[in-house]
């Protein structure tokens, strides 16, 4: 864990280098000073010496004002090593995060990603922090102070010596019982974003259902929850300030105590209790800093765990040795393919298939709910590896591939339509970042998707808001649509992304695809029958399995299944909005 993290310093490593020795440098101006005044007291006050204590005054002055140049150096530096290490450490997660595959992404959840790259990282951030400031400053000034004060009179250090084994048996005792919880509320951070990222996100469901309150009751649960978790760990953690209190109050009395009969003994002068005194303070503030380093480090451990736990993520996907660069054309090929999305499913969600697409035929592929038609179509632009057998486009398998050359070639418009804040012409831009107006004009007349833009104040410049909220739902697919023809792929997949367009323009954007595209493959997942009907052929998915192949015709003479959708969305009167409309 250290190494994968130590590796994201990189370009800080010199400040981290500088921070702690500019604390040492601190330190050993902090434990000058003492020595200097018992000096000032003991050769100077008592004997009347005024050039002495001009002299030592002078010193003085001089290692005070190196130890906070020091000091500001140190926190500067600091600073600048933890935030840049936070920002590596963000960076290397999102860099990781983009290469993963669907089934990678599948472990994370979305609000858990969020978690280890904000609160987590801060978490991280602190820590280092404390540890390249504090972690170098309070040992140094803990094991400075106890030797010189071994060095003034033994007897009463050793009152130290106790305090600091007393003390760190404690420590160990609150740390080990506030880390069990602390490794809890992260996961209780999870469930807190969860709520809020999907009540942001289903807004106007929540709202059109009346489900505020339900909503409302979610996250308090969620939020008292990481209340309760917290509240346990830094009542533990609680402790640590009142047992430190009381040794230090302790240390004092003690030192006093036996000081006071020393200096009547004449076996201890007035100036080194002074200085005995001094680095008490600095040996239990020593160690009130390292118990704070020390929780610090505990409550980041956990959110270091879930870092490097995405910092390691494998994609299950990747380039073979010796990638093809190229695609020959859109033909698809399935042999005898199985595919499960976890490896102990007993039941794979695709067994069995065998198909054969030519280049350039328009394909609908048609199927009840949990039919995997969408699982089918994933295997082609290898967002997902097949468990058995093999899927080939153009006549090589898709894992020979290099995977941006296979998806550049496979244009895919998923279920769920995504856009991303910015113009028209910005999101279109993703299809192809080098297309032209002209080229982004021509794909949304072939998506249908012109002429609703063109009546739009701003047009290709009219701004889309997060997520698309500005839009209406076929608005959106015939945006992303044409989105995907912008890369002007050899295989196009359409995965029920016309189910928010009336029929009248479902209809003219197939006439559009079968003038304007007739090289590219096209692959048609819909619902209903009339967009579909048309195709060259069309697939009828059953449980995972082809149960038909073939044409409109064929399959109305051979396939129940199809038969039986067929009569029952034609027995009534057709769709609503068959003679036009904008969904």
């Amino acid at each position: 864990m250290l190494k994968t993290l130590g590796a994201q310093v990189k370009e800080f490593k010199a400040d981290s280098i500088r921070t702690p020795l500019y604390m040492i440098l601190e330190v050993v101006m902090e434990m000058v000073i003492p020595l200097m005044m018992a000096s000032i007291v003991d050769d100077g006050v008592q004997t009347g010496d005024v050039a002495h204590i001009c002299k030592m005054g002078a010193l003085m002055a001089i290692a005070a004002a190196v130890g906070l140049f020091a000091g500001v150096m140190g926190g500067k530096y600091g600073a600048r090593a933890s935030a840049g290490f936070a920002k590596n450490l963000r960076e290397a997660m999102y860099e990781n995060i983009q290469t993963f595959s669907f089934s990678n992404i599948d472990k994370f959840s979305t609000a858990g990603l969020v978690t280890r790259m904000t609160t987590d990282v801060t978490n991280i951030q602190n820590a280092y922090q404390m540890i390249l400031r504090m972690c170098m400053r309070a040992p140094a000034s803990l094991i400075c102070a106890l030797c010189i004060s071994f060095w003034i009179n033994a007897k009463i250090a050793s009152v130290y010596l106790i305090a600091v084994i007393f003390l760190g048996l404690i420590l160990m005792v609150i740390i080990r019982n506030a880390m069990k919880y602390f490794n809890q509320v992260f996961r209780k951070y999870d469930d807190l974003n969860a709520s809020v990222q999907e009540n942001v996100t289903g807004i106007r469901v929540v709202k059109a259902f009346v489900r505020e309150d339900y909503e409302i009751g979610r996250f308090h649960k969620a939020s008292s929850n990481l209340y309760r978790m917290f509240l346990k760990a830094e009542s533990i953690v609680a402790w640590n300030a009142p047992i430190m209190q009381f040794t230090v109050y302790g240390c004092i009395l003690g030192i006093s105590w036996l000081g006071a009969q020393m200096i009547v003994q004449d076996s201890l002068s007035t100036g080194d209790l002074m200085n005995l005194l001094t680095y008490c303070m600095n040996i239990l503030m020593s160690l009130m800093m390292l118990s704070m380093v020390f929780v610090m480090i505990t409550l980041s451990m956990a959110s270091a765990e879930r870092i490097v736990e995405v910092l390691n993520e494998k994609a299950d996907l990747v380039n073979p040795e010796k990638p093809k660069l190229q695609v020959k054309d859109g033909s698809i090929s399935f042999e005898h393919v199985s595919f499960s999305y976890h490896k102990d499913n007993e039941r794979p969600v695709l067994s069995g298939i065998d198909l054969d697409i030519r280049a350039g035929e328009t394909i609908g592929i048609i199927g009840g709910t949990g039919s995997a038609k969408t699982s089918l179509v994933n295997l082609i632009s290898r967002l997902y590896d097949v468990t058995e057998g093999s899927v080939k486009v153009g006549g090589k398998d898709v894992r020979s591939y290099d995977l941006e050359t296979l998806r550049n070639e496979v244009a895919v418009v998923l279920q769920k339509n995504v856009l991303f804040s910015g113009s028209i012409l910005e999101n279109l831009r993703w299809g192809d970042k080098n297309a032209s107006e002209e080229e982004c004009i021509r794909a949304c007349k072939l998506a249908c998707a012109d002429e609703f833009i063109q009546k739009m104040p701003e047009k290709y410049e009219t701004h889309i808001e997060q997520g698309g909220a500005n839009v209406s739902g076929g608005q959106k697919q015939r945006l992303c649509i044409a989105r995907a023809l912008l890369k002007k792929p050899k295989i196009l997949i359409l995965d029920d992304s016309t189910s928010a367009v009336d029929t009248a323009t479902d209809a003219r954007i197939r006439k559009a695809f079968a003038e304007e595209i007739p090289d590219t493959t096209k692959l048609i997942i819909a619902q209903r029958i009339s967009s579909i009907q048309s195709a060259d052929r069309i697939i009828v998915m059953e449980n995972g399995t082809v149960h038909g192949f073939g044409t409109h015709e064929e399959l109305m003479a051979s396939d129940e299944i199809y038969r039986d959708v067929y009569e029952s969305q034609m027995s009534g009167k057709g769709d609503f909005d068959e003679n036009g409309g904008d969904a």
